[in-house]
Formats: C-alpha cells, structure tokens, sequence
C-alpha cells in the first residue's frame, strides 16, 4: 500500500497485521480521489475509523489543507503516526486514539469537514448511523461529501443525507453521500 499520487507520491504504508483491519484497495482509492481530485486544494478532512491513515494521508498529499484522522485502537494510531511522519505530512494532521461517537462529539461547533472518509469494519453495517450521527452534529461543510466504504449495498434513507453516487468494486461499495440538493440552494 502506498501513497498514489502528490507530493508523498510511492511512499509505502505500513498496515496492522491480521484482520483487525482492513486498508482500502489502490483501484477503489484512486477511484475516490478520482472524484474529487480537483476540490482537494485547501480542504479539510476527517477519516474516521482510518486504521493506517492512508485516505486522510492520501488527500494531504493531493494538497487537503488538513486531516483529522481518528481510529479507536492504539495499535492502528500508532501506526498512523508512524506513516504520518514517513511522508512527511505529520505537521498537517491530528490524531486521535478515540471511536467515531467521541471523535464526532467532539468536532461539534468547532469544525466542519469538506470530505470525511468512513470505511468502518463491515461486518458492523454502521455506514448509515454514523451518517446520520455527522448529519445531527452538523459537521460537515457545505458542498461536502461523505464517502461510505460498505461491503454490500447499505440503506441511507433516514440519515439526513442525499446519495449522490454508488459505485461497486469486486465486492466493495462505495456510496458517496452529500446535502441534499434543497439544503444547498
């Protein structure tokens, strides 16, 4: 695994060992950025559940001005700090040793997100709450987008957000969720 493309570009990540998680597939990454590769410039991010870090590292290096990446196990932030300062992109981040409830909670009137990556593990099928929970704390940012990493077709009816875009990769489901088009007129 490595970063794709910016000013990191090649650097190789380092991942936890085993099945405690799970790094998103390069095709499925490049798709992503693909989408919003000309909106990068001077955004903020929040990964949350961002195990090795590499999507939030990713948009730092295609020049996202910030990231606040948040995992709950020590292990996995260790490493994100470890490949955080390897491409040399550690001074642009925060990272916390927290679950998404607490992460969430605490960016609650302080920040708003341009794009907040989720790819939680997928036997949980927590996409849609953990949208719906960014929806009632208003975190993110007007014209933003959530990118929801899925192992099958979730349901977001009910969450608060619009589903702009599905895309399927093998057996990877990405569902791009924004404001809906009433809310951003």
């Amino acid at each position: 695994m490595r970063i794709i493309t910016g000013i990191a570009r090649g650097v190789r990540l380092e991942t936890l060992e085993g099945d405690a998680t799970r790094p998103t597939a390069e095709r499925v990454k490049e798709a992503i950025f693909s989408m919003i590769h000309f909106d990068l410039e001077g955004a903020r991010i929040l990964d949350l559940f961002a195990g090795s870090g590499q999507l939030g590292l990713e948009a730092l290096s295609r020049g996202a001005d910030n990231a606040l990446l948040a995992d709950a196990s020590a292990d996995a932030v260790a490493i994100i700090k470890r490949n955080a300062q390897k491409t040399k992109l550690y001074q642009c981040c925060r990272v916390l040793c927290t679950d998404y409830k607490n992460t969430i909670r605490g960016c609650v009137g302080r920040e708003k997100f341009d794009f907040i990556f989720l790819d939680p593990p997928y036997a949980e099928k927590m996409c849609p709450t953990v949208a719906k929970q960014i929806y009632d704390a208003g975190i993110l940012a007007e014209g933003g987008l959530i990118f929801c990493e899925t192992e099958g077709e979730e349901n977001f009816d009910g969450c608060g957000f619009e589903v702009k875009k599905r895309a399927r990769y093998g057996r990877v489901h990405i569902a791009v969720l924004g404001w809906p088009a009433e809310a951003e007129e």
